[in-house]
């Protein structure tokens, strides 16, 4: 990425090469694990590490199904400035007595794994090898912030403000554009004026988070999950409309702009430098049932959101060159999750809406070099099937506890009882999904969601293609 400077590179060429000399000694694999708010990171992770330790029955996981993993165990993570992944703790919250799902990724955490196996590759065949395993947990919504080190103050204002004037938008950014509209950019600095703008816009990026709405291109991703720099001055500008002017040294566009570059400075590229740039694979968990029960729009800007997310990727095949200088992520597995909230008739159709969502990204991803793929998933599944039989109708319905207030047609669930939902079928062809605003023709695509299910923390966990997707990412490293 050239807009990352020269320095900077500089400085992760000086990391890879101390990696790469770790890797000969200790055979490290550093897997990110990104999405954005609800897609189910903290699940996902939980079930992978937990079905490691287990040595749950994955099929398709081959270094697993046939025999050669001697011992998985937790090992204290390498970085001790960076919050430990509370595996613990979130196994406890989807396997105890309440059966609730854990919070969500607010911040950047760890966990590590050591992984003993018998090799099966050539001279080294039978041989104990270790691999360790680091997985990284961060909000994709700080992976949206990217793309903004290439971006000037003015030309971030441009894009927010045109974003902000368009459906669904244009119906919740009203309050932050009116007061926008009463303010001079090129009159003298004020903090009042400018934290209070920084609040509208904030509230307006909230509010196309919502579910009803379910938008997914929301920067700066601090506004939304601050962590420890809540009420900093890096966090309090919002974009204001200069027409191409070069705003005076003391006015409040100039602040807003310098706050801007701040940010960037302070929070982007310190992310990108110590954690993402150190990454060997890349798993991206992309709710796509959230954007087809909040339409159109939604998918639509799902769709941009992954875009954004393959250019703030160093995608490519590592070469010997490249391991050492700049280590680039040679995989990346884009899963489409909640799998279990759809009858596995639908789950061909399910990978299908995610390929046409991430088509432009993997075809980036595949020119750089990269494996790419796409896979539905349920991390852990939280449903059964069943067939049931309506005015002499068969059909293919889910079975599970839908969570306190869910509603399905006039009736409200308490959260305690089983039901049988039939959750409909997706389109043969998701091109279909995005050919407009009547692109659903009538089709009102609401998917109720679900209780964990009840399970045993000492005992493997049920899932849909969790194996899968364990396989692509660390399989080859296993051999």
């Amino acid at each position: 990425m050239a807009w990352t400077g020269f320095l900077n590179e500089s400085r992760l060429a000086a990391r890879s090469i101390a990696a790469y000399a770790t890797d000969w000694v200790s055979p490290t694999l550093r897997l990110g694990v990104t999405g954005l708010s609800r897609s189910g990171k903290t699940v996902f992770i939980t079930a992978l590490v937990h079905g490691l330790l287990t040595a749950s029955r994955w099929p398709v996981f081959e270094a697993q199904a046939q025999g050669r993993i001697a011992r998985v165990r937790l090992e204290p993570q390498p970085d001790d400035g960076i919050q430990r992944f509370a595996y613990e703790d979130h196994l406890a919250s989807l396997t105890g007595p309440d059966r609730v799902w854990p919070e969500g990724t607010k911040r950047i955490s760890e966990i590590r794994l050591a992984i003993d196996f018998a090799s099966n590759s050539g001279l080294m065949r039978g041989t104990e090898k270790t691999l360790t395993l680091d997985i990284v947990d961060y909000p994709g919504e700080w992976l949206l912030d990217l793309p903004l080190l290439a971006q000037s103050y003015g030309e971030w204002s441009r894009r927010s403000l045109e974003a902000a004037g368009n459906p669904p938008r244009k119906g919740l950014s009203g309050a932050w554009l009116a007061a926008l509209a009463e303010v001079d950019p090129f009159a003298r600095a004020d903090e009042t004026t400018a934290r209070r703008l920084a609040e509208l816009f904030t509230s307006y990026l909230k509010a196309c988070r919502d579910e009803r709405v379910s938008l997914s291109t929301l920067p700066p991703g601090r506004f939304l999950l601050p962590g420890e720099m809540e009420g900093s001055p890096a966090l309090t500008f919002a974009p204001m409309e200069l027409g191409g002017r070069e705003p005076p040294g003391d006015s409040l566009a100039a602040l807003m702009e310098k706050r801007f570059e701040s940010y960037k400075r302070l929070v982007v590229m310190p992310f990108y430098a110590n954690h993402f740039a150190t990454l060997d694979r890349q798993i991206v968990l992309v709710d796509a049932l959230a954007a087809l029960n909040a339409g159109p729009p939604a998918l639509a800007d799902l769709e941009l959101a992954l875009a954004d997310v393959l250019t703030a990727f160093r995608p490519g095949r590592n070469s010997f060159v490249s391991a050492i200088l700049a280590r680039r992520i040679d995989k990346i597995l884009f899963a489409a999750t909640k799998a279990d909230h759809l009858h596995q008739v639908s789950h061909d159709r399910l990978e299908a809406l995610l390929g046409r969502l991430t088509e432009r990204a993997i075809k980036r991803a595949e020119f750089a070099g990269a494996q790419v793929d796409a896979v539905a998933l349920a991390s852990l599944r939280a449903t059964r099937e069943t067939t049931v039989n309506r005015r002499g109708e068969a059909l293919a319905c889910i079975v599970g506890t839908p969570l306190p207030g869910e509603t399905a047609g006039n009736e409200t669930f308490d959260g305690r009882s089983e039901i049988a939902v039939f959750p409909g079928e997706l389109p043969a062809d998701p091109a279909a999904l995005f050919t407009g605003p009547t692109a659903f023709d009538g089709e009102d695509y609401r998917f109720v969601r679900f209780r964990p299910p009840p399970a045993d923390p000492l005992r493997p966990l049920p899932h849909i293609r969790l194996d899968r997707a364990v396989e692509f990412l660390i399989g080859d490293r296993l051999t």
